[in-house]
């Protein structure tokens, strides 16, 4: 590891940001010396981003937090052709209404850890739709196109992978490199950016821009790429058994991403805490030393930070003391997941298997019998084996509520209305 001397690249080095960087001293120098622009791009391929995309909002953090300024860029015109980087198939092409509504559903999030404004240091969000859109097709040929190997851009992993499977690379995705590089030739033009920083798998895309970029007359730019994270037993970050891990509040709770976290595995414990939370990291190193049973409170920590940068200390306190109450106490946490269901069903009797279907504990009613055989369903912390039990009005609680369990961690309130 080298010995940078820009806080920044300090920063990054010692929490394992870094996986490479396209001319280490020279950057590490930009930083001592000046306030440095960066750039990450984000697809706005959905209304949200999921927890995969959270190391690239915390390298824009820490930008931000050692005295530069980071700029979020939004694909709205790039979204509009997708990114084939090792991708297996192409991507369904979206309406610019979509992609308008998934920028603002992204937007939200970026408040949470950035502060945005007209400072020298404020971050600024910004639409590659805004110089994407109204290029001309010719002109553009003839002034970027032209500084364009096919053979290299043919000798790149992420297009190469491609051409070998059954899915052909259409020449609408072939300009997505392109446009990519253009992009940070364009946000140097415009914002003074010098480096466009990404998951290792843009180190080609960020390298041709580095290299449109000297061709076309910008100062020298970098590039700087973070590890692709797995977790230990490589599943892919971001995903969890029931779906993506979203980071906005509507299409996941803060207590449900609070678990998420919490169900790290022991071996991933110190990792995510130097990437994703702000503990100081002799803390880190602390809470990493914690072996058997204490891990968990390592954990915990971990949830419970992460959670605070997204959705606030307040929502993430709570969410750490509903899952106290659910699993050391085994009471009832009204701010368990709640599903509402019309209350004649319970009060005619309808079956568990459905009820777990309509709670989401289980995709099907096969899957569901196969939980309750398993014995790891639960009505109310009491255990369940009958798979043709009825629930009715003589399982509600006192609050009204019908508590249905599906192992230790998940925890549905069902609440006739």
């Amino acid at each position: 590891m080298s010995a940078f001397k820009s806080d920044f690249l300090r920063t990054l080095s010692e929490r394992g940001f870094i996986h490479q960087i396209s001319d280490e001293t020279g950057l590490d120098d930009l930083f001592a010396k000046e306030t440095v622009t960066a750039y990450i791009g984000f697809d706005p391929t959905a209304p949200s981003l999921h927890a995969g995309g959270l190391i690239q909002i915390m390298m824009l953090y820490w930008l931000q937090q050692t005295g530069h300024r980071p700029v979020a860029l939004m694909g709205g015109g790039t979204g509009m052709v997708g990114d084939p980087s090792f991708k297996d198939e192409a991507r369904k092409l979206m309406t610019p209404e979509t992609i308008r509504q998934n920028i603002e559903g992204i937007r939200k999030v970026f408040a949470n850890y950035l502060t945005f404004g007209d400072g020298p240091k404020d971050a600024v969000m910004v639409n590659n739709a805004e110089w994407l859109l109204p290029l001309n097709y010719l002109e553009f040929l003839r002034d970027v196109g032209r500084h364009f190997s096919v053979n290299r851009m043919l000798s790149f992993d992420s297009v190469k992978l491609r051409l070998d499977r059954d899915q052909s690379l259409s020449f609408l995705e072939f300009n997505y490199m392109i446009l990519q590089a253009y992009d940070f030739v364009e946000l140097n033009r415009r914002y003074g950016v010098r480096l466009q920083m990404g998951g290792s798998d843009q180190w080609g895309n960020i390298v041709n821009g580095i290299d449109l970029g000297h061709r076309m007359g910008t100062p020298q730019l970098y590039a700087l790429t973070s590890p692709l994270l797995t977790t230990a037993s490589g599943a892919k970050m971001g995903k969890s058994l029931s779906g993506a891990v979203w980071l906005n509040a509507d299409m996941l709770s803060a207590y449900d991403f609070w678990q998420y976290w919490r169900n790290t595995e022991d071996a991933d414990v110190e990792r995510f805490l130097k990437l994703y939370t702000t503990l100081p990291l002799d803390e880190i190193a602390r809470l990493a030393a914690l072996e058997g049973s204490e891990i968990n409170e390592a954990k915990k920590v971990l949830a419970t930070e992460v959670t605070a940068m997204l959705h606030g200390r307040d929502a993430a306190e709570r969410a750490a003391e509903t899952a106290r109450k659910t699993f050391e106490e085994g009471a009832l946490a009204e701010s368990l997941p709640t599903v509402t269901i019309d209350k004649t069903a319970i009060e005619t009797g309808t079956g568990l298997l459905s009820l777990m279907v309509t709670a989401g504990l289980a995709a099907s009613n096969g899957e569901a019998r196969r939980h309750v055989q398993g014995g790891a369903v639960r009505i109310n912390d009491q255990p369940v084996s009958d798979e043709r039990r009825v629930i009715g009005s003589d399982d509600m609680t006192a609050e009204g509520v019908i508590k249905l369990s599906l192992g230790k961690k998940k925890h549905i309130l069902i609440r006739p209305e």
